[in-house]
């Protein structure tokens, strides 16, 4: 009589349902009888196994909950009936089935003397034969992981840990590899935890445990993952959509640009070109309460994501959301700056090294940009630039019918595009040289508004509203898209090095006038272009974001130029350091592929453009490829 059979707290019916699900390859998620839960979010041959009360071992149960096959039980009986049940239809689907199972120390033990303060902690493994090399793998990853603050020191145990009187590894027979590591996340005396290192802690076991039950099946030739994150989830739990629309409904809550922009910008160049050295800017009132903003942001709970990489990513959401309210609470006031350097980060002096030398190439280039005044048939105003976006639009509409942009023309914009969401706003006393409305519509529908409708693709908000720090890179990919359909000018370059040196000056304290006449009299920007460059860095009180065009564009060349793919940064609005967590989110199948791929690749001369990139540039090579 099997055990499975003794324990009948499970009814026939519940097991022979989770039998049918995984037969037919369906997902499963359901709690247990006893307590605990069975998640499986597609057959696969291993299952991570965790089994302790409700509350004792946190750390142990979110590394379990982490994988994307787990159990939780409050007994071993209780798991033992459910490992029995599951294991005969996955070993025939795979030829094996793995347990790695989990689990917390009783206590942490200093292993030496010598290192009062950070002494390494126990972690203690035990695998079944055919698991040794899978053993190895997982102390070599643990070795590996950089850990900070308390090294961990890997021990193999000559026997299988045991649970209350049994134990899964000996008693079941299965390929198993059982680790019980230190509880150094808890805080000495007492139940309370060191978040940060609990969170390391998840990671690092998690990772190293994905490891090992890749290498077996390689090994085995049960599967031949990729990679093994590619073991990892593939389906988004309903905690995630719940967080993802909670952090949605603060974000779409304000529209930090818009609120951060001047409403008067002909206004305030008159009353600057009267004498006055520090214009008054006007602004739109805040649509929102920013104290009940960000109440509601921090009362947004985490606790159920069970996985590590979307807990971080939507972690580091929450912050930046925070750091722009903080923003906005404080316009017109001295911390305003603060705020921006810390959301944007400082001018850093690689970057600052770059664009004063962009500046002493182009010094006698004309700086009016995309304001360029030519011969008046060649001037594009602001209705020609909104019929060739419609058009553009257009053409992306019928690669994706998703892709429904309101086009707006507004009054209360300084001169120039800004996307916001789905919408395209063009200021009404926008001209500009119509060589230069191909390119800046690539910049703004060919990479804003696409990765936002791919974004949106993807079945969670965060990748259209954009990940933590996305920004730099989007705008890097949006000056490099101006290169790839042709319209690279020393006037735009310039004026985006321009940024970067003013960006410096107003950090380092200057007055706006001060700024405005270094670029003016020492860089030869027009009074108006540098005004406008100017007002775009002292909006609000000083806003450090223009730095981030010629930064996030120097980031792309080296990625481009070290053999990096393009595709993920079509998937959505993602940081550069962003570009391996949407690789293994792809690769884990939790990521489509971008629904509508930018126009400009599509073109001879814009694959040609790529390939240069990719043999190596700098963003002055630009312009002289061009003009070849």
């Amino acid at each position: 009589m099997t055990r499975a059979t003794q324990n009948r707290s499970f009814d026939d019916r519940w097991l022979a349902e989770i039998v049918s699900c995984l037969a037919n390859g369906k997902s499963i998620r359901r709690e247990l009888p006893g307590g605990g839960r069975l998640h499986i979010d597609r057959p696969l041959p291993f299952l991570c196994v965790h089994i302790a009360q409700e509350g004792a071992e946190p750390a142990a149960r979110d590394i379990a909950q982490a994988n994307a096959s787990y159990l939780i039980a409050p007994h071993t009986a209780d798991a033992i009936t459910v490992i029995e049940a599951i294991e005969a239809p996955l070993r025939r689907q795979f030829g094996a089935f793995i347990l790695f199972d989990i689990g917390e120390l009783k206590e942490d033990r200093f292993l030496t003397d010598d290192a009062p303060f950070l002494p390494p902690f126990e972690i203690a493994i035990w695998a079944s034969t055919d698991m040794a090399e899978a053993a190895e793998t997982f102390s070599a990853a643990i070795r590996d992981s950089g850990a900070r603050f308390r090294t961990p020191r890997v021990e193999r145990a000559e026997t299988p840990p045991a649970r209350e009187d049994e134990s899964l590894g000996r008693s079941l027979g299965y390929s198993t590899l059982a680790v019980r590591f230190a509880p150094i996340y808890r805080q000495p005396g007492g139940e309370q935890i060191y978040p940060e290192l609990h969170d390391q802690l998840v990671s690092m076991l998690f990772d190293a445990g994905l490891q090992a039950i890749a290498r077996f099946a390689k090994a085995e030739k049960i599967l031949q993952p990729k990679t093994h994150r590619a073991l990892g989830r593939r389906a988004f739990v309903d905690a995630v959509t719940r967080v993802d629309r909670s952090i949605d409904e603060v974000a779409s809550t304000f529209d930090f640009l818009l609120a951060v922009t001047p409403i008067n910008a002909e206004a305030a160049f008159e009353e600057f070109k009267a004498g006055r050295k520090q214009p008054n800017f006007l602004y739109r009132p805040l649509a929102l309460q920013v104290e009940a903003a960000k109440k509601k942001l921090f009362s947004i709970s985490f606790d159920h994501l069970e996985d590590p990489i979307l807990h971080q990513l939507y972690r580091e959401k929450q912050q930046e959301l925070d750091l722009q309210l903080s923003l906005l609470s404080s316009r017109h006031r001295p911390q305003f700056v603060e705020f921006g350097r810390a959301l944007y980060g400082p001018v850093e002096p690689v970057l600052l090294r770059e664009a004063q030398t962009i500046l002493s190439q182009l010094e006698n280039t004309d700086s009016s940009g995309d304001d360029d005044a030519g011969s008046q048939d060649r001037i594009a105003d602001c209705f020609q630039v909104e019929r060739r976006a419609r058009s553009m639009i257009a053409a992306y509409h019928r690669h994706l019918g998703d892709f429904e942009v309101s086009v707006e023309l507004r009054d209360d914009l300084p001169s120039g595009l800004m996307v916001s969401g789905h919408r395209l706003l063009i200021a009404r006393s926008t001209v500009m040289d119509m060589g230069r409305v191909e390119p800046l519509l690539s910049h703004e529908i060919g990479v804003h508004l696409l990765t936002y409708f791919n974004g949106s693709a993807q079945g969670l908000r965060l990748f259209r509203s954009g990940l933590a720090g996305y920004e730099g890179m989007q705008e890097g990919l949006a000056v490099f898209a101006e290169y790839l359909s042709g319209g690279m000018t020393p006037a735009r370059l310039k004026l985006i090095a321009g940024r970067v040196v003013g960006c410096a000056s107003m950090l380092n304290g200057a007055p706006f006038h001060e700024t405005y006449s270094l670029l003016a009299e020492q860089h030869n920007f027009t009074s108006p272009a540098a005004f406008n460059l100017v007002l775009r860095l002292y909006r609000g009180g000083g806003l450090a974001k223009d730095a981030i065009y010629l930064r996030g564009l120097l980031a792309l060349l080296d990625h481009l130029r070290a053999g990096g793919a393009m595709e993920p940064f079509w998937m959505g609005k993602i940081a550069a350091s962003h570009f391996g967590v949407m690789q293994e989110l792809a690769e884990r199948g939790l990521l489509r592929l971008p629904a509508v791929r930018p126009l400009f690749l599509e073109s001879d001369e814009g694959r040609t453009r790529l390939a240069r990139a990719r043999d190596g540039m700098r963003p002055l090579d630009m312009i002289q490829q061009q003009e070849t």
